[in-house]
C-alpha cells in the first residue's frame, strides 16, 4: 500500500515478514548492490547509514534516498543495545512488529462502530462487537425547518458516539479485568495497545468520555483511517496496524515506475 505524502515523498505499508528484504532491496536500488546480486534488485543493507529519533529510524542510501521507517507500536520499541548494522536493525524492527499482543481496535464513524480485541501474532480476533445508529446527512433546507433537523441530527450523532463508547467499554472491560477466556488459555491476557481508526472527527467525540480514559491512555499513535466500520472491515486491521509505515524519499532520477513496497 502507497500513498503520497508530499512532494517528492510517499508513504508505505510493508508487512513484517517482507520488511528486512524491502530494506535490501531499497539498499540495491539506491547504489549499494550486494555482491552477490546480479540484476540490482537486492542490495548490502550494510552500506546505509541509520539513525533513529522519536520512534522511527531512518535509512539512508548512497544516492540520497531515504526511507524512514515507523514500526508499529512505537511506544515500546527501541533499537537493542549492540546493534549497529542496518540489517540487524531492520530484523530487530521486524521482531518488534511480530511480537505477540493482545490490542484493542476501536473504529468509529458517525452511525457506525466496531470494537474487538485481537490476540497473538498473526493476531486473532477474539472478541468483538459492530453495531449502528441512524444518524442523517446535512440538510440543505433554510430557516427553521434547518435548526430543528440540526438539532435533531446533532441528537442522533450524540447517541450514536454514546453506543460507540458503550460497545468499547463494554469489549475492552472483559479484558482489562483478565475476565475474557482466550480457547484453551483460561483467562485472557490484558490489553498491551489499543488501535483507533475511523474518522477522527467523530472519534474527538469520544475523548472526553471518562470510562474510556484508561484504553485512550495505551493507544497508539497510528490512526486507522477506514470504511464503515463493518466486521469484515474490523477483520481486516491486523494488516494495516502491524505493518511498518514509511516515508519514502526519492531523488528525482531515481522515482521509477514501480515501488519496492508493492
Amino acid at each position: 500500500m502507497s500513498n503520497v505524502a508530499g512532494r517528492g515523498a510517499r508513504w508505505l505499508d510493508v508487512s513484517a515478514e517482507r520488511f528486512p528484504g524491502w530494506i535490501s532491496a531499497f539498499a540495491g536500488r539506491h547504489g549499494n548492490p550486494g555482491p552477490h546480486s546480479d540484476s540490482g534488485s537486492h542490495g548490502d543493507a550494510g552500506s546505509l547509514l541509520v539513525a533513529a529519533a522519536d520512534g522511527a529510524v531512518t535509512f539512508t542510501a548512497g544516492d540520497g534516498a531515504v526511507a524512514r521507517c515507523h514500526p508499529p507500536f512505537p511506544e515500546t520499541f527501541a533499537p537493542p543495545a549492540g546493534l549497529s548494522g542496518p540489517g540487524e536493525i531492520a530484523a530487530a524492527i521486524s521482531a518488534h512488529a511480530r511480537e505477540p499482543r493482545t490490542v484493542g481496535v476501536l473504529l468509529v464513524r458517525l452511525g457506525g462502530y466496531a470494537a474487538g480485541v485481537f490476540t497473538g501474532y498473526p493476531p486473532a480476533l477474539a472478541d468483538a462487537k459492530v453495531g449502528s445508529r441512524l444518524v442523517h446527512g446535512r440538510s440543505a433546507a433554510g430557516g427553521w425547518s434547518q435548526h430543528r433537523f440540526a438539532r435533531r441530527r446533532e441528537k442522533q450523532a450524540n447517541e450514536a458516539l454514546d453506543a460507540a463508547a458503550d460497545t468499547a467499554v463494554a469489549v475492552f472491560d472483559r479484558w482489562a479485568a483478565g475476565r475474557a477466556p482466550v480457547v484453551g488459555q483460561g483467562r485472557g491476557a490484558r490489553l498491551d495497545a489499543v488501535v483507533l481508526g475511523g474518522d477522527k472527527r467523530a472519534m474527538a467525540g469520544l475523548r472526553d468520555d471518562p470510562r474510556l480514559a484508561p484504553y485512550l491512555a495505551i493507544a497508539t499513535e497510528r490512526f486507522l483511517t477506514v470504511p464503515d466500520p463493518r466486521r469484515a472491515v474490523l477483520e481486516g486491521t491486523p494488516k494495516a496496524f502491524t505493518a511498518v509505515r514509511i516515508m519514502l524519499t526519492e531523488p528525482l532520477s531515481g522515482v521509477r515506475g514501480s515501488s519496492p513496497g508493492r
